[in-house]
């Protein structure tokens, strides 16, 4: 099983990040999770808060010689912008963790639920999906993430092959395949700015190269398409999560929104669609796993909606701390993280073993066996 735990506030002295699980024998360096730490940091429509930190991973246990050793990996990253007081604020945001986690906790100060439940956290989570990323990639499996709409506006074209979609993405400062709909993406995003105004979008993240049957029918709590939506789910502002066509699915008749399978010597069993998404019943199907992502608008507007003060009761502005315009396209980023946690929980669970090359027996057998089927009748 894996599992990581996160501490930290945002402007506290730094995050923690413990990720418990990960098979021996894994090269790993701190560059590997550092380099999934800037591309967080980058975007059209990032906040102050981007300009100051400079977010790098120390490796602190669980690594020796540059290989995992199968202990819990331990990580820090440092905040340069750290507070050790800050004075009391009592105006709830709308949209925002304050005022419900105030009441839940009896906090006369909000500012203890937004150090806590600021975007800041996330940062750990990229750290924990780099070194999943590592693991998945010593057996052919990368992920990506692109904008498919920001501000109500949506891409019209997308490249014919999902391989295409990370060079492009990485080229563009929203992380946008569609350059026409980057144009007025950004455009947008300047009108919001200068409105002290927000925007939110969608995303969608792209796993290649996974092999069938991670997850399961035979358990609801197992099940890899709930698995993902409750991690994606799980990220701030995240309001919507589909897999495959998802709600467009929905709409249309059964002999139109199914993934015919075929087979040949050569390619195995196969799908000429993969309307699905890459699950059916729960598992991967070996197709490209495909999920979308709604985020709403961030909840820190330079122009404040009304609150009230949570100690005089008074109809107040609500607070107006740094943010950004929109965080798409990082929110990307993180939504990749969160899948290659699930995916590699989801490898770890199916092949097993204390170190990489028990992974590697268990998952070419598993290959041979889903490329070639049953063996068919004699006779």
């Amino acid at each position: 099983m894996l599992r990581f735990l996160t501490s930290g506030e945002s402007h506290g002295r730094g995050l923690l990040v413990v990720l418990e699980g990960i098979p021996a024998g894994l090269p790993l360096s701190e560059e590997d999770i550092t380099v999934q730490l800037a591309r967080r940091q980058r975007g059209y429509g990032r906040g102050g808060r981007m300009q100051i930190e400079q977010d790098r991973a120390e490796i602190y246990a669980g690594v020796m010689s540059g290989t995992t050793i199968g202990a819990p990996v331990g990580l820090h990253i440092g905040n340069k912008d750290w507070r050790t007081a800050e004075p009391p604020l009592t105006r709830p945001r709308p949209g925002h963790a304050d005022l419900a986690g105030a009441l839940k906790y009896h906090f006369d100060d909000v500012r203890r639920v937004l150090e806590r439940s600021s975007a800041r956290e996330t940062v750990a989570r990229v750290a924990a999906g780099a070194i999943c990323r590592a693991l998945l990639a010593q057996f052919g499996i990368t992920l990506a993430s692109h904008v498919v709409e920001l501000g109500g506006i949506a891409i019209g074209r997308r490249p014919d092959r999902y391989e295409d979609i990370p060079a492009l993405a990485e080229a563009s400062p929203l992380r946008c395949v569609d350059p026409e709909a980057q144009t007025r993406m950004i455009a947008a995003i300047d009108k919001a700015r200068e409105a002290g105004d927000t925007l939110g979008g969608v995303f969608e993240v792209v796993a290649l190269g996974l092999p069938v049957g991670l997850g399961t029918y035979v358990h609801w709590d197992r099940r890899l398409d709930g698995r993902l939506a409750q991690a994606l789910m799980s990220i701030n502002a995240i309001k919507g999560v589909e897999i495959g066509e998802g709600f467009q699915e929905a709409r249309l008749p059964g002999s139109s929104a199914h993934d015919e399978i075929f087979y040949d010597p050569e390619r195995g069993f196969h799908r000429a669609t993969n309307r699905a998404g890459g699950t059916e019943g729960g598992m991967s199907t070996g197709d490209p796993l495909v999920a979308r992502v709604a985020m709403k608008p961030l909840s820190t507007l330079r122009s404040p909606l009304a609150s009230v003060d949570i100690v005089t009761k008074e109809r107040v502005e609500a607070a107006v701390v740094r943010s950004d315009v929109t965080a798409v396209p990082s929110a990307g980023v993180i939504g990749e993280a969160m899948v290659a946690f699930v995916l590699a929980d989801a490898m770890i669970e199916k092949f097993g073993g204390d170190s990489l090359d028990q992974m590697r027996v268990a998952y070419d057998a598993h290959q041979r066996w889903a490329r070639r089927g049953p063996p068919a009748p004699a006779g």
